[in-house]
Order: C-alpha cells, then structure tokens, then sequence
C-alpha cells in the first residue's frame, strides 16, 4: 500500500506519519517548499491550493489521507480557502489520476451544535456558523458527492506526544466561560493512527464516523491533570453535550483505542 498524506507537517499529520514510518507504510507527503516532513517520508513539493502541483502526488496511490486545514487565525476567507476549495482540488486531482483510490479526510467535533440534546452522532443535522467547522462540512459534501471511495473521520481535542495541546486548554476554555464540569471527548495521538489504520482496511468506506477515545474528560480534569488552575463552580450545566461525541458507530466498526483513558496515557508516560 502506498499512501499520500496532506497537512503532514501539521500537530496531527506530523505524529501520524512518524507512525506509518514506523510500521513501515510506503508513505508521502504533499509539502511546501521550506517545509520538512518526519525522517522516511517521500516528500512531494506542492500545495493543495494549486491545482497543477497535485498529480505528481497523488498519482500511483491506493489511498490519500486529507489532514491539511486551516483553523486559528482571523482570517474567515482563507478558511474556506484552505478548507474548501483546497478540498476541491485534492478531490479533481484524484478523481483524474488515482479514480480507485480510498480517499479518507480528517473533519472536527466543532462541526455538532454546542446545544445539542446528546453527544454529537454522525447523522445529526450540522450547520454551524463559524467559518472553520462550516467550511469543513462542506468539504465534507464535496467528498461524498464526489463518486470515490470515501471516508470522514471526525476527530475530537487531540492531545499526546508532548504537543503541549492539552496545557492550552484551560486558559482557551476560560476565555470562551465553558463551565468546568463541561465536558469534552479527547483522542490521543496513537489512536489517530489506530483510526487510519482502521479505515485504510475499507471499515468505514462511505461513512462519517465519530472517533474518540472512552473517557471525555471535564474542564475541570484537564486543569488539574496540567497542573492549572480554574474558576470553580456548582451551577448547572446549561448545554452539558457540548464537545461530546457519541462514539457507538466507530466501535460498532471495530475501532478500539490503544489508550482509552487520558490517566492510562499518563500511566505510561505518553502525555
């Protein structure tokens, strides 16, 4: 099997590919010039913002995993640039010089209403308003309307390998005022890889599915966890579904996380 990885340089597409490396996937990376990618990965130069640069790394693949997006910055219209019509790129390109390949996209939790009645399931009706989790549903449409063999994987908070994304939290959190009983579904690293791998055998062809690990963790933990501190609270929870994801479907499938609890990664040295 041979693989093109997109956004390989990014906090998730970096530790993956170290990963397939590792378990000895033929594997490449679509990169920027003046970017590097982990030690054994075919580099690609190009952009999924330019059309043209994109045949010479997809060509010859069995299957694409789509990471590249853009998320924190101000800036809504490159956003949808990025997240949309690069999307629409990858999607033309593959369509015209790798038609079979399994074409797996990574989409986000942020896309499920914060006032949901329950945790966030895949056939739920989502429109969010904000530019990054709208304009990562429609990629997501523009997939599955494509006519390839497709799969979404909507990942939570991810955290692992020491990429300090978990020590943000408490001070993200409290500037947005979440309650620190609120609750929040988290995946490590690791079980990034174990959910491609998964999808790379066909298990979740023409599905979105929710991945996460066991246990979603309270503001509350994560600060302690962290060694942070947070402004306490006996009020009720007014949206308690927020950030939760029900993860019925990804088991039904077969996924099963080598790290099901935050305090096992931390048992094992993995934070």
């Amino acid at each position: 099997m041979k693989i093109v990885v997109t956004g390989g340089t990014g906090l998730v597409g970096s530790r993956l590919l170290k990963r397939f490396v590792e378990a000895g996937v033929d594997c490449r990376g679509l990169v920027r010039p003046s970017k590097e990618l982990p030690e054994g990965v075919a580099s690609i130069e190009g952009d999924i913002l330019k059309p043209d640069s994109l045949a010479a790394a997809v060509e010859g693949v069995s299957a694409i995993i789509h990471l590249a997006a853009l998320f924190r910055t101000g800036d809504e219209d490159q956003i949808w640039k990025v997240n949309l019509e690069g999307t629409r790129n990858l999607i033309a390109a593959v369509k015209e010089h790798a038609p079979d390949a399994r074409f797996l996209m990574a989409s986000t939790s942020n896309v499920y209403d914060p006032d949901i009645s329950h945790p966030g399931r895949e056939d739920d009706h989502v429109s969010p308003t904000l530019a990054y989790p709208a304009s990562k549903v429609e990629a997501e449409n523009e997939l599955r309307k494509s006519g390839l063999n497709w799969s979404i994987l909507r990942l939570p908070f991810v955290y692992g390998d020491r990429d300090g994304h978990l020590e943000s939290v408490p001070e993200m959190l409290a500037s947005m005022k979440w309650h620190p009983a609120q609750k929040l579904s988290v995946l490590h690293h690791a079980d990034i890889a174990t959910a491609f791998d998964l999808a790379l055998t066909g298990a979740m062809d023409g599905r979105i599915v929710n991945i996460a690990d066991e246990a979603p963790l309270t503001v509350y933990e994560i600060a302690q966890i962290v060694g942070s501190t947070y402004e306490s609270s006996a009020e009720p929870l007014t949206n308690p579904w927020k950030g939760h994801m029900d993860v019925t479907l990804a088991r039904s499938l077969g996924f099963q996380p080598k790290l099901p609890t935050i305090y096992q990664a931390i048992r094992e040295g993995k934070l």
